[in-house]
């Protein structure tokens, strides 16, 4: 049935996260979150400003990753995941100001020198972050806030 497909989708999707986090060294929790609230799983998520995908990448970002379609869970992840972590290596893996990066782009963050003081962008950070305290990452360190991952 429809609802068994989907069901099958969600479980390789998150076995290809963990099999990506593990190889990039981030936390298999942080990425599911960002998947979670980037695209509630969708791989066929589009945003109203054009990101694509799973992990919402945008067309140029995809292609400046190698990622050829956005729309492929397998690809999108990858390309997001590594993206993700230039941008931990980058932020001295301090998770609030990678998230921002992420969400609002790397040039923001360094404009502003820190979380730019964008609503939408500083609700993203939150949001990731309770994402992380629900999906019980609270004996982890990537659920404290301002904590490095």
């Amino acid at each position: 049935t429809g609802a068994d497909e989907r069901t099958l989708r969600s479980v390789d999707i998150r076995s290809h996260i963990k099999d990506v986090a593990t190889r990039y060294d981030v936390p298999e929790n942080l990425v599911a979150a960002i998947v979670e609230i980037e695209s509630r799983f969708n791989p066929r998520a589009v945003s109203p400003r054009g990101a694509q995908g799973l992990m919402q990448l945008m067309p140029a970002t995809a292609a400046t990753l190698g990622v050829g379609d956005p729309f492929d869970p397998r690809g999108n992840i990858e390309g997001g995941v590594r993206h993700f972590r230039s941008l931990m290596d980058r932020f001295d893996n301090n998770l609030p100001l990678v998230l921002a990066a992420y969400n609002a782009g790397e040039h923001a963050v360094i404009a502003h020198r820190g979380v730019p003081p964008y609503r939408q962008t500083r609700q993203y950070v939150k949001r990731i972050l309770r994402q992380l305290d629900r999906d019980g990452a609270k004996t982890s360190d990537t659920a404290q806030p301002g904590r490095k991952v």
